[in-house]
């Protein structure tokens, strides 16, 4: 019996081609390249969704933080509008004044200049809402996301006058 000289011993009729053609290499090139772009924009679309629910979760950070802050010091008055600002001086301000300035920090530090945010207070019941610009997110422009946290507080939050 004679050795096969080549590794392969697997014999090749005649007229028949070994091997791949460059069309198939170029179209094997093209679904795996289709199909890297579609993992590009998966992971895109994710990280943008990722961001919009930190967002969200840093929101209810604050209004609970607030929340909290007007269970401690019921007798305050909170109510505070996206317009109003909060007392610069804090050496005397009261602990309602440098509540809301903490409110109104952490409210721009979430999104910056196009943050707002709210308190409203009617009787013992108090809303707290924070809404920002989340076009990144939604793929449009002037989408505004908003969070907001109604609570019931132990006693009248607003003081008899």
């Amino acid at each position: 019996m004679r050795a096969c000289p080549t590794t392969c011993c697997v014999p090749v009729p005649a007229g028949r081609e070994v091997g791949m053609s460059l069309i198939e290499v170029l179209v094997s090139l093209l679904i795996l390249g289709v199909g890297l772009l579609g993992a590009g924009l998966i992971q895109l679309n994710a990280l943008k969704y990722t961001d919009s629910s930190r967002m969200i979760s840093q929101a209810s950070f604050i209004a609970y933080d607030m929340l909290d802050r007007i269970r401690a010091n019921a007798g305050a008055d909170y109510v505070w509008g996206s317009g109003d600002t909060s007392p610069s001086n804090t050496l005397s301000a009261s602990v309602r004044d440098l509540d809301l300035h903490d409110f109104e920090a952490n409210i721009s530090h979430l999104a910056g200049d196009t943050a707002k945010g709210s308190i409203a207070v009617n009787q013992r019941e108090v809303t707290i809402s924070i809404s920002w610009d989340d076009s990144r997110a939604a793929n449009a422009g002037n989408t505004r996301e908003t969070f907001t946290l109604t609570s019931r507080v132990a006693v009248d939050p607003r003081p008899s006058r």
